[in-house]
């Protein structure tokens, strides 16, 4: 692998799938899976196959069709949990069994009533049980963003050493601080023995909104892999957002970071997934909302108008969007009336539409927003007739 390729670990139907409400059957897995596939994932985190006969059987459906990406099981630290995954992936092409433990204090104290030495002993007769399965076993250390550096350095190398050939370092609780969770990638890039034999990945919830930022950091300081869901739904807040860190790497070209992810699918794909899980997203939403390329302000309007970069650092085609929205509110300006009446056939002079523009501010004055409908119900009004029409 390219030493600046980010490898695209998709854990929707895992992770997004835990959020209440949004239980899919095979049959819209097999939907999302395929067009993940076609997305140009390089990881598709099918489920949790011990979990339920019907997420075994989704899994296992899921290998049979996935023709390119890594299809990935997730288990615990447990010998049954990583027998069961290993027959769900047994049609995969490409199988990876996803095992590990929590290794922060409060895991090991209170979850585990363990001590450091035995989780770590755990972890690594998980891997080398899966190693005895499939040749690609990611380990992941739960709570590893409030783990002690210096005991995380031990996990990993234990694990390396135990076979494991991914390295999940979770931000589980969406606790750190970008800074904070780049230099828990940086100290482990500098102080585990045989690192650069693995690929570190990135796993970061949303708590407090530092999902996407924190797996940036991760990558600038050399993590290999992010873990993400199509419109960063997961767990309480969410996971990092796909589309988001996706198109961070591609705008930012000085990361000198890429992805085989195709762009132009990103909006539909969106639209997808929240349609089979019935999650709407929200308008602001960065890169697939409604609004993220809507301009509804008259001074934006008008920048857009004459040169789309002045207020949109992406290209809408870049992503699946047709073009950018120019939004008829009170507060638009003369610019994106006469934009928008050119649209539907009306080629305004200016006396004309300095006439129809006083007539839009009262109409406007009722509606939140105007429609083409009543920019043909203003040219009425103001007796713009069909000879002004181009």
């Amino acid at each position: 692998m390219s030493d600046n390729k980010v490898q695209i670990f998709d854990t929707t139907l895992r992770d997004g799938e835990q959020v209440p409400g949004c239980k899919l059957n095979t049959e819209q897995k097999l939907i999302i899976a395929e067009r993940l596939d076609l997305l140009g994932v390089d990881v598709i985190e099918a489920g949790f196959p011990v979990s339920s006969p019907g997420d075994f059987s989704s899994v296992t459906e899921i290998a049979k069709l996935v023709k390119n990406a890594t299809v990935c099981g997730l288990t615990r630290a447990v010998e049954n949990d990583i027998k069961v995954a290993a027959e769900a992936l047994r049609y995969a092409k490409k199988p990876r069994i996803h095992t590990g433990i929590g290794t922060s204090e409060s895991h090991i104290k209170y979850k585990f009533k363990s001590t450091q030495d035995k989780v770590i002993e755990r972890g690594a007769a998980a891997v080398a049980y899966a190693k005895s399965f499939v040749e690609d076993v990611e380990f992941y250390a739960e709570d590893a963003g409030r783990t002690d550096n210096e005991f995380l350095a031990r996990v990993c190398e234990a694990m390396i050493k135990a076979g494991a050939t991914v390295l999940n370092i979770p931000d589980t609780t969406g606790y750190c601080l970008p800074e904070e969770y780049g230099a828990k990638i940086k100290y482990l890039k500098e102080n585990v023995r045989g690192i650069d034999k693995v690929i570190i990945s990135c796993h970061c919830h949303n708590d407090l909104g530092l999902a996407t930022a924190n797996s940036i950091a991760g990558v600038i300081h050399g993590a290999r892999q992010i873990e993400c869901t199509i419109n960063g739904i997961g767990e309480r807040a969410g996971n990092t957002a796909l589309e988001e860190v996706v198109m961070i790497m591609n705008q930012h070209p000085y990361l000198d970071l890429n992805t085989n992810i195709n762009t132009k699918l990103l909006y539909d794909t969106s639209k997808m997934v929240s349609e089979k899980m019935g999650m709407v997203v929200q308008p602001n939403k960065a890169i697939v909302g409604a609004n993220a390329f809507a301009h509804s302000s008259g001074i934006h309007q008008d920048g857009v108008i004459k040169n789309r970069e002045t207020y949109e650092i992406i290209d809408p085609a870049e992503v699946g969007v047709t073009e950018s929205a120019i939004v008829l509110t009170a507060r638009s300006g003369r610019a994106a009336l006469a934009y928008r009446a050119k649209k539907i056939g009306y080629e305004l002079t200016k006396l004309q539409l300095d006439k129809v523009y006083k007539e839009f501010l009262d109409f406007a004055d009722t509606k939140k927003e105007v429609v083409d409908e009543d920019i043909h119900q203003i040219m009425k009004n103001t007796k713009v007739t069909s000879a002004a029409v181009a």
